[in-house]
């Protein structure tokens, strides 16, 4: 038992009169503890329930981040012109809503805005379709690159995935309590604005709860960073609705910890007010197979209107209507088409490489 890790516990399980938020160190110190399993399976379980009904504060999640720093990989800076956009998607999955943000990635890619995405397998407490998945679903098998690999794939294409399962085990305790627990503690937060990245990063972080997006706001003030966007998005993703107005943060570099608060309102730019619903993957695969093909489609005119925005948000659209303009003719280009057959071959390669390394026969001595 860690008696320091009980400290902590007893400060975020002791009630609304007497318990106490946690300062940055010791957010980042019991984080450790969790990961490095210092503390007792009792203790983390009993902190994981405590620190959700209490609610985290914007200064936890700064500590969270800074242990997530200490103890997690990073891949290194590339050479961009534009700042790496970072998306941060529940790790849980989506299980309502067809998601579009692989098609997002590839379609910014091949504007030339570099893109990173981290997440692992299917994941409590939803079980939800996961972004692993339908990378593979495409061609693009992310989950047996060594982040050294990954590194090389990001370089050459622009779009890098974290796989955490492989790239940073250390988190995988963390969904055993979960899954035991039936609820999303802060980590689950947390998560949504972590950063792999060495370089210079843009975050975009999806919510649902308006108080989330206070937490983000004070998490990445209190860590520097000042380059970043929010967005009520579906099921608590970056993808932008269709159903409804988009709800949108966007960072003032000049004014910390301050938002420019936007609203995006689909059939004011000829868009239909209907999200695509999510059945099979094998469905949602084959239908975003017709986007790369550019046939028109509701899941295409998602693409669109996404696409739209960050082609804007990115800074290589002067607007939301050109945006739109060039996601679509990115789109009928065949420019992402090719962009995902270049990650596919390169992946594939690198893959092979790393079987070869490993495949070591073995050999026997005569003497």
């Amino acid at each position: 038992m860690s008696n320091v890790f009980r400290e902590l516990l007893k400060k975020v399980g002791s009630g609304n009169h007497t318990g106490e938020n946690l300062t940055r160190e010791e957010a980042a110190a019991a984080t450790k503890m969790i990961l490095l399993g210092e503390a007792t399976p009792v203790q983390i379980g009993a902190f994981l329930i405590a620190h959700r009904i209490k609610r985290p504060t914007g200064e936890e999640l700064a500590g969270m981040l800074d242990a997530y720093d200490e103890l997690g990989p990073k891949l290194k800076p590339i050479a961009s012109v534009r700042p790496v956009m970072v998306l941060g998607i529940p790790y849980d999955g989506r299980t309502r809503t067809a998601p579009i943000n692989p098609i997002t990635a590839l379609l910014l890619a091949a504007a030339g805005q570099p893109v990173l995405m981290h997440g692992g397998d299917r994941l409590p407490t939803k079980y939800g379709l996961p972004l692993v998945d339908i990378w593979q679903g495409l061609g693009v098998d992310w989950t047996g690159l060594p982040l050294e690999k990954t590194q090389q794939v990001f370089e050459q294409t622009g779009i890098g995935f974290v796989y955490t399962p492989q790239h940073f085990p250390l988190t995988q305790s963390i969904w055993e309590y979960r899954d035991q627990l039936g609820k999303r503690p802060p980590f689950a937060t947390m998560e949504l604005i972590w950063c792999p990245y060495a370089g210079d990063a843009h975050i975009v972080a999806g919510y649902v709860h308006p108080p989330t997006e206070a937490m983000f706001q004070e998490a990445l003030a209190q860590r520097g960073v000042t380059n970043f966007t929010t967005i009520k998005g579906l099921e608590g993703s970056c993808d932008l609705p269709r159903d409804r107005t988009a709800i949108v943060g966007l960072s003032k570099p000049a004014i910390t910890n301050e938002i420019e608060r936007l609203h995006l309102v689909p059939r004011e730019y000829g868009f239909t007010t209907k999200n695509v619903p999510l059945d099979t993957t094998e469905e949602l695969v084959a239908q975003m197979q017709g986007v790369l093909k550019a046939i028109p489609s509701e899941l295409m005119q998602t693409a669109l209107w996404n696409g739209g925005f960050y082609l804007w948000r990115s800074g290589i659209c002067s607007d939301m209507r050109s945006g739109i303009a060039q996601a679509e003719e990115l789109l009928t280009s065949g420019a992402v088409a090719a962009k995902l057959q270049e990650i596919s071959s390169l992946i594939q390669s690198q893959a092979s490489m790393v079987n070869r390394c490993t495949d070591v026969p073995w050999r026997v001595s005569t003497f």
